[in-house]
């Protein structure tokens, strides 16, 4: 039976004046440039990949009422909200706000509407392809046909458009629905490289708003893809890994992915860190796209040895605290005192070990607690973290 998805709850995390860095001050080069476009052009341009829904982006949330009430609102010419694109290269665009909008035409013309525990595996079919095949839009273990729900607009009266599909609208309204245009701002900057990167990934940060904005991680997990990352969704998987979290499910927002991040990134690149948490991470991922197959897989032995070690101490919940959260500072420090020794060695096999109860008192150490309580990303915060766990942990000073 799958366990029903509970939102973990995490502590030890970023301060709010992580979040809400300087990047204010920062003046980027960017354009704009308002266009409009037809539906029927719209609908081409993701078939083709001209358009390219980052994955980070949410997976297809809307059930069929509300995705009906926007095929109607083009229907009958109510104007529908804006979308951003970024301009990656020529004829080249990521969605930044409008990913519903723009699948719901999709599937209305596709005339099929996923279903709701088949869209994790859609979106990941759809980002590999860069469309749907047709043998899975056929397939009714995934979609079922998209016909509009619409309620009566007077009692008694049918909405006209109830119960209609693409191929059953009278011509001249499909006509008039391919031919409805939608007004897109087009964003391209000049900045390449990772300056390139930040620039998107601030964009993103603060024009994608609509419902619940994108966290950093879902952001980085399309600007910084590469052989690194997929091995972080595969380390996430683990079903030691998540014994730790408590949870089979991983969690939608991928904080877990950041988790293994933030382990990894303090491990290999301590002496380079520098607030804010947040640019430290996108300029780790960023470098960690040049890591060879020998250094992942380093890293992906060191990951192993070290969540062996950890589950033959015993406790599922070693790295939650008293207030019954995993603690990500307290993980941090664990992972990066334990498996300094094999990455420095480049042997797995040489992490250290410690005892649950140097573990325990970790977590219960006053200047520890402070450590991550406040302050928690700062350079002597961090620093006095993994001082505090090497005393603790190994021994040592």
């Amino acid at each position: 039976m799958t366990e029903e998805y509970k939102e973990p709850i995490f502590d030890g995390d970023y301060d709010q004046d992580d979040l809400e860095d300087n990047s204010s001050s920062i003046e980027y080069d960017i354009f704009v440039s308002p266009n409009d476009f037809n539906v029927k052009t719209l609908f081409d341009f993701i078939e083709s990949r001209v358009f390219k829904i980052p994955n980070f982006q949410r997976n297809y949330v809307w059930d069929i009422k509300r995705a009906s009430k926007l095929i109607e609102s083009l229907l009958i010419g109510i104007p529908i909200p804006q979308i951003f694109l970024f301009e990656e290269k020529k004829n080249n665009f990521l969605v930044i706000d409008g990913q519903q909008r723009l699948m719901t035409i999709y599937y209305f013309i596709k005339k099929r509407f996923p279903k709701k525990e088949k869209r994790i595996k859609l979106r990941k079919i759809f980002d590999e392809k860069g469309s749907i095949p047709d043998n899975i839009l056929s397939d009714n273990d995934y979609f079922t046909d998209f016909t509009l729900n619409l309620p009566e607009q007077i009692p008694n009266k049918p909405n006209k458009f109830n119960k209609k599909n693409y191929s059953t609208l009278e011509e001249s309204d499909k006509t008039s629905f391919n031919l409805k245009t939608i007004r897109h701002t087009v964003i391209k900057s000049s900045a390449s490289g990772e300056e390139g990167n930040n620039v998107v990934f601030e964009i993103f940060n603060r024009l994608n708003t609509g419902g619940v904005n994108l966290k950093p991680q879902e952001i980085r997990t399309s600007l910084y893809h590469s052989n690194f990352y997929e091995l972080l969704y595969k380390l996430n998987l683990k079903d030691e890994w998540r014994k730790l979290l408590s949870t089979e499910t991983p969690d939608i927002n991928m904080k877990e992915v950041e988790i293994l991040l933030r382990g990894f990134a303090m491990l290999i690149d301590r002496e380079n860190y520098k607030p804010s948490m947040t640019k430290f991470l996108n300029g780790f991922s960023f470098k960690a796209k040049k890591n060879s197959d020998e250094e992942n897989k380093l890293l992906e032995n060191i990951f192993n040895y070290f969540i062996l070690h950890i589950n033959s101490l015993g406790d599922s919940k070693i790295f939650w605290t008293s207030n019954n959260r995993f603690n990500i500072s307290v993980y941090e420090a664990v992972f990066t005192t334990l498996c300094e020794n094999a990455y420095k060695e480049k042997d797995a096999s040489k992490i250290s070990h410690t005892e649950k109860e140097k573990i325990e008192s970790l977590k219960k150490d006053e200047e520890f607690i402070k450590a991550y309580s406040q302050r928690t990303t700062s350079v002597d915060n961090t620093q006095k973290r993994s001082e505090i766990a090497k005393r603790i942990l190994l021994g040592n000073g």
